[in-house]
């Protein structure tokens, strides 16, 4: 069993959807009166749904996607910092983890990471 979905509540869909199309590679899979379902390769679904008003996260709240090397996270870093993405957790970086967290439109965390396999055996 794997966790597959993540619904959020956002002010404007719209914005919503062309942050996670642009930076994050979510593809439309249905767009209906009032939700959007966004998907990837991978299965994952991300729902976004209209809400005036959505209800403010905690700050230690967050979510993740998880890139294939460091390089594609230190370049993805790079290219949201110039467009002007806020960067609310600054690009960290050592041997086993990179990482850094953005926020979208709404505020939402989203870590941005590599990490390195654990050893088998």
């Amino acid at each position: 069993m794997r966790l597959n979905h993540l619904h959020l509540h956002v002010r404007d869909r719209g914005a919503a959807e062309s942050f996670y199309a642009k930076w994050l590679g979510m593809e439309l899979v249905s767009r209906g009166q009032s939700i959007t379902f966004l998907g990837d390769d991978d299965g994952f679904d991300l729902a976004l749904m209209d809400d005036r008003d959505p209800i403010r996260m905690p700050p230690w709240f967050h979510f993740g996607y998880r890139l294939n090397t460091p390089r594609e996270v230190a370049d993805l870093h790079d290219r949201m910092s110039e467009s002007g993405i806020p960067i609310v957790k600054p690009l960290y970086t050592d041997e086993s983890l990179v990482s850094f967290r953005c926020a979208d439109p709404d505020g939402y965390a989203i870590e941005i990471y590599w990490e390195e396999a654990p050893a088998q055996g």
